[in-house]
Order: structure tokens, then sequence, then C-alpha cells
């Protein structure tokens, strides 16, 4: 078993938690505003169910996730099912004047392959600062339509 990193991320979004949530909930729109993730893919006949391959400094990952709980406008959680492991959570707290705080939580297995490359504590750094370059974007990516 190895080493499990973990890492959390706030951004506040001027747009009301509706407008975040249904952005957020098009899983297969990730790689817009998440830089190193590939593709996400619904598996058909399962909504909860998807296909993640992320592709970063040379590397490739592939896994499956499912989504373990939903709140509709709160939060989603997932965990991986094969592949990479991974669980998460995003949460969204309504604010007043029509704005959301989203805290993206996500933690991962640090894969066995990088594990004697890495300091786990540099990797986690990087993580974490692309991350919140993500969410960012993201915040970005809805307050451009929410105009």
């Amino acid at each position: 078993m190895g080493r499990w990193l973990e890492h959390s991320v706030t951004t506040t979004i001027a747009a009301p938690v509706e407008q975040v949530w249904e952005v957020w909930s098009d899983l297969e729109a990730m790689p817009r505003w998440m830089r190193w993730i590939e593709s996400v893919d619904t598996v058909p006949d399962d909504p909860d169910l998807t296909d993640w391959t992320l592709a970063a400094q040379g590397f490739r990952f592939h896994w499956k996730a499912r989504i373990t709980q939903r709140v509709e406008a709160q939060q989603l959680h997932w965990e991986s099912v094969g592949g990479l492991a991974t669980k998460g959570a995003v949460r969204f707290y309504p604010q007043p004047e029509a704005t959301t705080v989203v805290k993206l939580s996500v933690s991962y297995e640090l894969p066995g392959v990088l594990a004697p490359l890495m300091d786990p504590n540099i990797l986690g750094g990087i993580v974490t600062k692309e991350l919140q370059a993500n969410l960012d974007r993201f915040r970005d990516l809805v307050e451009r339509s929410h105009r």
C-alpha cells in the first residue's frame, strides 16, 4: 500500500450556487478547465460512473470513478474503482450577493512509479498549485458565462 496525499483548494465565484453547480456537473467538460485532465467520459447506462485520463509531466494515468454522494448544489463525492487510487469531494457554499465558495478536496495514492522519483512534499506542492489554478480557471469560466 502506497502513501496517500491530500490537497484542498478554495475559490469564491461571482455567480449563484445553482449556476456553479450546473457547470461543475458537466464532468465531460472538465478538460476545458482542468489542465492535466485529458478526458472524462460517462459510462453508458451509468451516469455515476466516469472514465478518466490524466496526462502530466510525461506520465499518463487512467481510472474509473464512481460518484458516491450527490447533493444537488451542495456537494459531490467520488472515489476510484480501478486504476489510479483517488477520492475526493467538491462542496458549494452559497454566499450573499449571488456568490459561491467552492472547496475542492482531492486525495490520491502516490503511484508506485513516482514514489522513488519524487519527494511527496515536492509533488504535493506541485499538485496543490495545479489544483488551485484549475479551480481559478473554473471560476473564470463560470463568471464569464454568468455575465
